[in-house]
């Protein structure tokens, strides 16, 4: 199949452009929390208390950050929705993960961040980090053939924290050879919750969001393409959540996470049971509803960070 932009071209899109941001639109902003601060130095527990507002969407309660805890502390797999270019985010997320160990052995950690094929490289470098080595955080991301795309001042912390802790880290991603064929050969993926068995409604949100992502300035063909590229990486994800010792902790973007359009539909698929618990984290004045997430926190709105998703 021939497409007007060349696969190297259109390819970084296909990959991220569902990831960048999470799915929102304008509303009434909840009650304002304190500002974020902008340093990657890890936060403390009052830090991140103080971020925002919590509300469990299934009851519409405000909730403490120590309530959240408990909720996700009984839950076998969780799953994460951030923002990508949102500090504030990865902050809360190694916040949780720290308060978590302590509340119950935590099974394993997974990244949509990294791919398989840096998965041997993790195993090897994670056994010498757990001696609590002196080794500068670059270094580690040199090790871990960090990508470029993934930035490190964003994920730095949370990634040394992950590497640093006792359990087992996963790879969520697809590999960049995958993704360029499966670009070509467009698979649809097999489910009566994910793909057109539900009245098309999954397919028409997606389709609806890389629309927008592209300003509408996207052909028929690239849009199947995208399209399946980024179901199937929800496919993988919820693969890994399955397989991954339990209690499990997915972190993605907040698109992979809603239980309407990601990860949980294909969980769903899977295995005939209920989905993950399903956390977003979301600036203030967006919009997350009880059909998207369990949980949502709300951060202080921030300025995007540049990057080359």
């Amino acid at each position: 199949m021939k497409f007007p932009l060349s696969l190297a071209a259109v390819l970084p899109a296909c990959v991220l452009a569902l990831s960048a941001c999470s799915s929102v639109a304008p509303a009434a902003a909840p009650a304002t929390g304190t500002a974020a601060t902008t340093s990657a130095a890890p936060a403390s527990a009052q830090d991140v208390r103080q971020l925002g507002e919590i509300v469990d969407l299934r009851s519409g309660q405000r909730l403490s950050a120590e309530q959240l805890l408990a909720q996700l502390a009984a839950a076998p797999r969780v799953i994460i929705g951030e923002q990508h270019d949102q500090l504030s985010h990865h902050r809360i997320e190694q916040w949780l993960l720290q308060q978590l160990q302590g509340q119950r052995p935590q099974g394993s950690v997974l990244l949509e961040m990294l791919n398989p094929d840096q998965q041997a490289k993790v195993d090897k470098v994670k056994p010498w980090l757990q001696t609590d080595p002196v080794v500068r955080p670059e270094h580690v991301a040199e090790l871990l053939a960090w990508q470029p795309s993934w930035k490190w001042a964003q994920y730095g912390d949370l990634v040394m924290t992950v590497m640093r802790a006792p359990y087992p880290v996963w790879s969520a991603n697809l590999d960049r050879s995958e993704i360029k064929q499966l670009f070509i050969d467009q698979p649809a993926v097999q489910g009566k919750h994910s793909n057109l068995a539900n009245d098309g409604k999954v397919h028409d949100k997606l389709k609806d969001i890389i629309r927008v992502m592209h300003d509408n300035q996207i052909d028929a063909p690239r849009l199947a393409a995208m399209l399946s590229v980024q179901q199937q990486r929800d496919r993988r994800m919820a693969e890994r959540l399955l397989a991954a010792p339990a209690p499990a902790v997915l972190i993605a973007g907040a698109y992979h996470a809603h239980k309407d359009l990601g990860v949980p539909l294909h969980v769903q698929d899977l295995t005939g049971g209920p989905a993950p618990l399903v956390l977003v984290l979301a600036q203030q004045g967006a919009t997350v509803l009880a059909p998207q997430a369990d949980f949502v926190w709300f951060t202080p709105a921030m300025p995007a960070v540049a990057s080359a998703q």
